[in-house]
């Protein structure tokens, strides 16, 4: 008995049958799979602006539209999509549709021929970084959406397989494979009519790259993102570009998540530990008029719970000039709600540093800015600054360099480069007698503008 035992548990154990695979499963390769897994991630995007294009045989302004096309990723799945800033431009105005891949439920509808199309979907820009050639758009749509995953360009390594994934040249969800070839590399690209950028530290890539391709993903063999293919050299074969993927994770945190990036002002800030707590309230702003306070913590916008600092920048984004909306916020006593009216961006960033608002006007030829509003408690009215002033000229003093302004945006970007405490020696035009026109001799006024 003891030697049958020793016989059985002596016998070979028959080896578990290997399921053979299909001749679909054969086939797909670590490319196809990457293909498979993040094409609904990747976006067709068309950006349709009006443009001057000269005048007719009467003199009359000719306006007409462009039309550009890129591809983009969504990188959340509330409806934000990165692309490149060329591909959409800067103009809020501008008509931009999304459409998703086929494979995402809902992305589709029958035309009145019956036939299957791709529905387009509207978009808003919310906020661009032209020098670093990125943009953030937001799709609302009842989509549930695939979002891609994030990898890493720090570590990347020259020979490694990537996949490139776009529409070039209007042909929808495009693969093409290649490899890392070069790493740090900087190019000079156009970005409009009169207008270059100088991109550096880039990805080059030998995956087929073409025009339609800008916004895409350029992917590793796991699917991971690991840059967005922005450029091509078009007097060399195989040579694209692609801006890393930790630089545009940098890009959205700084600057396209930035409260900074709003279209909207309301005069407040929130701290940095992400406690959403209000720590500052610009005087004369619509926050402080009404009659918010330091110290309050930010529940919710429009009925939507704020609880991060990424939440409560995404709603911000969102939010447009002249719109009242409602903060909720947690005060010591209770909850309280605020409905505020935002203002510009560029009438914020002036206000908060001159306690003034401007509009564009005209002396004589020349485009200058003048003087709309003046709140009490702010700088330009230390100065003595009425509505309707017309501010000629400023400068540093002991330079010689003279600044003209010539809006509002163009004064918003000079005093961004200025630290609070700087003086500006200002040469103020006054129409004293009202009778609309200015007489240097006796209605020039100069002055000095600390900005705050």
């Amino acid at each position: 008995m003891l030697s049958l035992l020793l016989a059985l548990s002596c016998s070979p154990v028959a080896a578990p049958q290997a399921q053979e695979l299909s001749a679909y499963d054969r086939r797909l390769t670590p490319t196809a799979i990457v293909a498979r897994d993040v094409r609904p991630a990747v976006v067709y995007i068309e950006s349709t602006r009006s443009v001057f294009k000269g005048f007719d045989i009467v003199g009359r302004r000719v306006i007409g539209e462009d039309t550009s096309s890129g591809s983009g990723v969504v990188v959340h799945a509330g409806g934000y999509i990165v692309t490149n800033a060329h591909v959409v431009g800067e103009d809020p105005r501008s008509t931009i549709t999304v459409q998703f891949d086929t494979t995402v439920p809902g992305s589709t509808e029958i035309d009145a021929k019956g036939v299957t199309v791709s529905r387009r979907f509207p978009a808003k820009l919310l906020s661009t970084s032209r020098d670093q050639d990125l943009a953030l758009l937001k799709v609302d749509s009842e989509l549930a959406l695939t979002t891609v995953r994030m990898g890493t360009s720090s570590d990347l390594m020259l020979g490694e397989d990537v996949i490139a994934i776009g529409n070039p040249l209007g042909q929808r969800l495009t693969v093409s494979r290649g490899i890392v070839s070069g790493l740090g590399r900087e190019i000079v690209v156009r970005a409009g009519t009169d207008v270059t950028l100088r991109l550096g530290d880039l990805i080059q890539t030998d995956a087929a790259i073409n025009h339609g391709n800008s916004g895409g993903p350029l992917l590793n063999i796991l699917g991971e993102m690991i840059g967005i293919n922005t450029a091509v050299n078009e007097a060399a074969e195989n040579m694209g570009f692609a801006i890393p993927v930790d630089r545009v994770e940098e890009v959205l945190r700084d600057q396209l998540l930035a409260p900074e990036s709003s279209r909207s002002w309301y005069g407040f800030d929130v701290d940095d530990a992400g406690t959403l707590c209000i720590n500052r309230i610009v005087p004369g702003s619509p926050a402080a008029l009404a009659g918010m306070e330091t110290g309050y913590r930010l529940l919710a916008i429009d009925g939507t719970a704020v609880s991060s600092r990424e939440e409560y920048r995404l709603a911000r984004l969102q939010l447009t000039p002249n719109k009242p909306v409602r903060f909720k916020v947690q005060a010591a006593e209770g909850e309280r709600e605020y409905e505020l009216k935002g203002w510009s961006r560029v009438d914020g960033a002036v206000f908060e540093r001159t306690g003034m608002t401007v509009d564009r006007c005209a002396v004589g030829n020349q485009a200058s800015i003048c003087v709309s509003s003046v709140d009490t408690t702010g700088p330009a009215h230390d100065l003595g600054l009425q509505p309707h002033d017309i501010i000629d000229s400023l400068r540093l003093p002991d330079h010689n360099v003279i600044f003209a302004v010539r809006d509002g945006a163009e004064f918003a970007r000079l005093l961004a480069k200025l630290p609070p405490g700087t003086a500006l020696d200002v040469d103020i035009l006054r129409d004293d007698n009202q009778n609309g026109r200015i007489d240097l001799g006796t209605e020039l006024y100069k002055g000095s503008l600390t900005l705050r």
